[in-house]
């Protein structure tokens, strides 16, 4: 699994919300007004990509929260250990996570009191993305190279407006994947859109290797593409 550590001073806080830790980016003006929700990939808020891109979209103007719900374990250390199972490592943290943010966003919601809610998710946290529209906690979502997003969730969305930022090679959401997505959400009327990068793999907006100018060029356009998308439909 590539992960390039990406350069930059992170500028958010550490907070707890409903006892669950979490990194959490201001805007400049310190408004609470319009929140996204970050539901981060299998390397967590704790990583220093993901709290980049949480601090990204908050310079546009944007309160943006990351819950930790893999309970304090960051990928990034624990996968040198040897013999480490990914999958028998993830899985019971998926089947963990509604549950987490079931608790978590009526907190979310209460402490900071907005306007207008957002969500987006990365791989691991696409899944969250489709939940969270379908509960109502969110007018508009995003997903980049989403994960564990199946047919039968798709097809429960209303009418919220969702986005989806995807790379040409991605296992977790590949070509008939996409398509398949495409047809649902056409044929229910859903608000969407579809962004697709050529010649990069899953994981390219999170942990792609910037000294490379195709990667870094999706990884850019594609954040500043969904703060756009926010933009549009969260209105205050």
């Amino acid at each position: 699994m590539q992960a390039v550590k990406h350069e930059g001073t992170t500028v958010g806080e550490k907070e707890e919300i409903a006892g669950i830790p979490c990194y959490v980016s201001y805007p400049p003006s310190k408004s609470t007004e319009k929140v996204i929700l970050f539901c981060c990939d299998v390397f967590g808020p704790w990583y220093k990509n993901n709290q980049l891109l949480m601090d990204f979209f908050a310079t546009g103007g944007y309160t943006v929260v990351a819950p930790d719900y893999f309970g304090g374990e960051k990928l990034e250390e624990i996968r040198e250990a040897p013999g480490f199972d990914f999958g028998g490592w993830v899985t019971p943290h998926r089947a963990k996570a509604e549950s987490y943010l079931d608790k978590f966003v009526p907190a979310m919601k209460e402490k900071f009191n907005g306007k207008a809610y957002g969500v987006v998710g990365y791989c691991f946290g696409g899944k969250d993305v489709v939940d969270s529209l379908k509960k109502g906690w969110a007018t508009a979502g995003a997903t980049c190279h989403p994960a564990f997003i199946t047919e039968e969730a798709l097809g429960g969305l209303d009418k919220r407006a969702i986005f989806f930022s995807c790379s040409e090679i991605d296992h977790t959401f590949p070509a008939e994947g996409r398509h398949k997505a495409e047809e649902i959400l056409a044929k229910n009327k859903i608000p969407y859109h579809f962004q697709l990068f050529a010649d990069v793999a899953h994981g390219f907006a999170i942990r792609g290797d910037m000294s490379d100018e195709n990667q870094r060029w999706a990884k850019e356009t594609s954040a500043w593409s969904l703060l756009s998308w926010f933009d549009r439909w969260l209105k205050v």
